[in-house]
């Protein structure tokens, strides 16, 4: 197993008082994670599945003494796939109150259906975290930054899922599979998505302009949607870890843009199963878009497990003068560039420099993103 980065940190808050709640898509590795943890309890600890129909009727609309019943004398509860349980937030407040020897760790694989179940009943009753696709960090650990590093361009083209990272002979199938499996069955089973063709659509539109401003009037106008649906959707396949958005950053520069906005996709080898393209960087015009998206999520994967607190942005004015990448951390400013070719010269705009105060900006290549990502 590949250790990962929140584990130790998931560990220390054993025992505390309070539920640990893991999302995370499905696939990447919340189960294997929460019953690595659960082998340092042996016997003392019992695993509940709730993607079995038994286990959602056990937990549901439940009481005190029944939780007590179906634990008995183990200290730790391990609950998969929590979401899946009516009133599962009760459910787990009962837990916390009711059975305070006792730690629950509860995974969600759908954070906008879980955490919409859970705020209310269990405020200041939790400890909260997110699991991504395997990072760049973590694999270095397992395996050196060495051969790591010789991975590179594999990672950028088929992703950071563990399935995929450990069986790469199986690639290109089980990042198809995966890609149909989570994306259709996750997203589409909430908030009225019947439609899978138009969902195909908006994920085609959104993977082939990775990188770019994204109009959300154009986006209604391709997909055959309006800008109220196209908000609504990617709103959902956000909260289901398929995609994230960069908003602009602005402040004194009048030609600056405000309104646009960028997406990227947390796993770029889901990405490139969208648009059925695994081609080697070299042939592919892509390549610097799939970068500034692999760097991004590398850098929102590396912010969580730290818990560095940053706000994230581009930049950009009318005049099409950019920045890839802005982080806003303790009042402080970073900005940088990314840059596939080491040999392709780029600067921080001047404009940009003379308007903000900026603690760090670099441009960042294959040759010192190990360092942008806390590694080397």
């Amino acid at each position: 197993m590949i250790k990962r980065e929140i584990q130790n940190s998931v560990e220390s808050r054993l025992f505390k008082g309070k539920l640990i709640v893991i999302y995370g898509a499905r696939q990447v590795g919340k189960t294997t994670l929460i019953k690595e943890i659960g082998k340092n309890f042996s016997d003392q600890e019992i695993y509940l599945n709730c993607d079995e129909p038994d286990i959602r009727e056990l937990l549901k609309d439940t009481t005190s003494t029944k939780l007590k019943n179906i634990v008995g004398k183990k200290k730790l509860v391990l609950i998969d796939e929590a979401q899946r349980v009516k009133n599962i937030g009760i459910t787990l407040k009962l837990f916390v109150d009711e059975l305070k020897d006792v730690q629950v760790i509860a995974t969600g694989s759908s954070a906008f259906e879980l955490s919409n179940e859970i705020n209310e009943p269990l405020t200041g009753r939790k400890f909260e975290y997110t699991l991504y696709p395997l990072s760049m960090r973590e694999l270095s650990n397992e395996f050196g930054w060495l051969e790591t590093n010789r991975l590179l361009e594999e990672r950028i083209l088929y992703g950071m899922y563990p399935d995929v990272v450990l069986n790469p002979s199986e690639k290109k199938n089980l990042l198809k599979e995966l890609t149909r499996s989570y994306l259709f069955k996750d997203v589409l089973s909430y908030q009225g998505i019947r439609k899978p063709e138009i969902l195909d659509k908006l994920l085609l539109a959104l993977a082939a302009q990775i990188g770019s401003e994204v109009s959300y009037n154009e986006l209604a106008g391709t997909v055959g949607i309006d800008k109220d649906t196209i908000n609504k959707y990617l709103d959902i396949l956000e909260k289901a870890f398929v995609i994230f958005r960069l908003h602009p950053f602005s402040g004194n520069i009048r030609t600056e843009i405000t309104k646009m906005r960028k997406v990227y996709f947390y796993d770029t080898g889901v990405r490139n199963a969208i648009v059925s393209n695994f081609n080697a960087l070299a042939s592919r015009n892509d390549k610097g878009a799939l970068w500034d998206n692999f760097l991004i999520s590398e850098k929102i994967k590396m912010n969580s497990y730290l818990n560095n607190d940053a706000k994230t942005f581009f930049w950009r004015t009318s005049q099409q003068q950019e920045i890839d990448y802005i982080e806003e951390k303790d009042n402080n400013l970073f900005a940088y560039e990314f840059s596939w070719n080491v040999n392709k010269k780029k600067k921080i705009p001047l404009t940009y420099l003379k308007a903000y105060s900026t603690k760090e900006s670099k441009i960042i290549s294959t040759e010192n993103y190990g360092k942008f990502l806390g590694i080397v």
